[in-house]
Parts: structure tokens; sequence; C-alpha cells
């Protein structure tokens, strides 16, 4: 029995039930990532004693599920667009934005589904978008690529928050520090595709590298995608 099919025990004199434990639990994180978040610091946090929470919630990954379910809500867009590709960068897009809202949520992306209702509803969506436009086996195959593809540039970009935060040092800063060493390097002639990378390529914000990156993966997509016959 999953955590959604659960019942939830009865009011008690502390008022307690799933959303708030939820709410709680997803402000710890978004103040100290998920490291942060503990039922007893939850329960803490609520004025509650820790077992109670264990009738509401049975593991620490039960409580996880949840909080993902939640924020996933902040993914789906309002109405369900017509064009296909219009519908997977808004749920491209809106994941990203939901990560740099809820930074631990890169950390809890890909791997298994969640089964909460919000989850479903994005997964509904996603498949909706591409209903029609190929063979079930195709379609699947087009929103693991879009997922892989998201997945790790939003991974990426959070691993670079996090190490700006932790060093001290912003983009340019830490690119100024080492300059003096990969200017060394480059100049033993032993990395040329590296050094004209370097010194001519463009340097973008994270925004329209996401950007960019999303339009050449549904670039290829859509060679795929083709209407099967009547």
């Amino acid at each position: 029995m999953t955590v959604w099919d659960r019942p939830e025990p009865p009011a008690q004199p502390v008022p307690l039930d799933r959303e708030r434990i939820v709410a709680a639990a997803i402000a710890l994180a978004d103040e100290g990532g998920l490291e942060a978040v503990s039922l007893r610091k939850v329960a803490a946090r609520l004025n509650a004693g820790p077992m109670r929470l264990y009738g509401y919630i049975s593991t620490k990954q039960e409580l996880f599920d949840l909080m993902v379910d939640d924020v996933q809500a902040e993914v789906l867009p309002e109405e369900q667009p017509g064009d296909w590709r219009e519908a997977l960068c808004i749920l491209a897009h809106g994941t990203r934005q939901a990560a740099l809202r809820h930074e631990w949520l890169a950390d809890l992306l890909g791997g298994r589904p969640t089964l909460g209702p919000n989850g479903l509803a994005v997964t509904e969506a996603t498949l909706a978008a591409l209903d029609g436009l190929a063979d079930i086996d195709t379609v699947m195959r087009a929103v693991e690529t879009v997922s892989a593809y998201f997945t790790g540039a939003i991974r990426r970009e959070i691993a670079n928050l996090r190490a700006e935060r932790a060093t001290g040092l912003s983009k340019r800063d830490w690119q100024r520090a080492s300059g003096p060493h990969v200017t060394r390097m480059l100049a033993t002639g032993r990395f040329p595709a590296l050094a004209k990378a370097v010194y001519d390529g463009t340097d973008v914000d994270a925004e329209t590298s996401f950007a960019t990156g999303l339009d050449w993966v549904l670039d290829a997509l859509a060679a795929k995608l083709t209407r099967p016959p009547a």
C-alpha cells in the first residue's frame, strides 16, 4: 500500500495532517537541503511528538515522495497546450524553475517515478502531448530522452550554484582564479579543441544554455514523431 492509499489517523489534540507535515519538510529542505530533513526535525517544527508522524508517514523515503509530488503541482500547466513541442517546453522549463526554487528537487529527479496525483498528472500531460504522433514505444523513448536531458541539465546547474556557495566564488571569480593554470595548460598545445572552445566560444547564461539544448533535443525528436498512416 502506497502512502497515498493509506488513510490518515484520526485528528488528535495537536492539529496534524500530511499536508502540514509535507509543508514543514519542504521548508526545512529549502533552508538546508535534504540532509536537513528528518521526521524528528519535522515534528519539532510542528510542535508535535516524533512518534505521531509515523501514523502519517512510515519512512523518510515516503516523506521525500510526498515532497516531490507536492512540488510537481508547480510544474503542471493550467491548460494543456495544443502543440506537442510547446507542451514539452513548458514541462521542462517548469521543472527547471521548480528546482531553482527547491534545489533539493535536483537530487530526487530521475529514477522511479513518484505515484502521487501530481506526479501522475505530469506524466499524463507529457504523454498526452505526444499522443497520436507515433507508436507508443517511440513516444516512450521520446519522453525518456527529454527527461534525461532536462534532468541532467538541471542537476548540472544546481551543482554549479552549490559550488558557488561552497567556495564563495561566482562563475566569473572562479574563471579568473583558475585562468593562469588553464592558460599554462592550453599553451602546451596538448588541448587544441579545448583551446578553441575557451578562446573562441561564446559564454552564455544557464537559462540560454538550457533552452538551446532543449530545442536541439526537440528538433531531433521531431524527425521521429511522424503521425502513423490512417
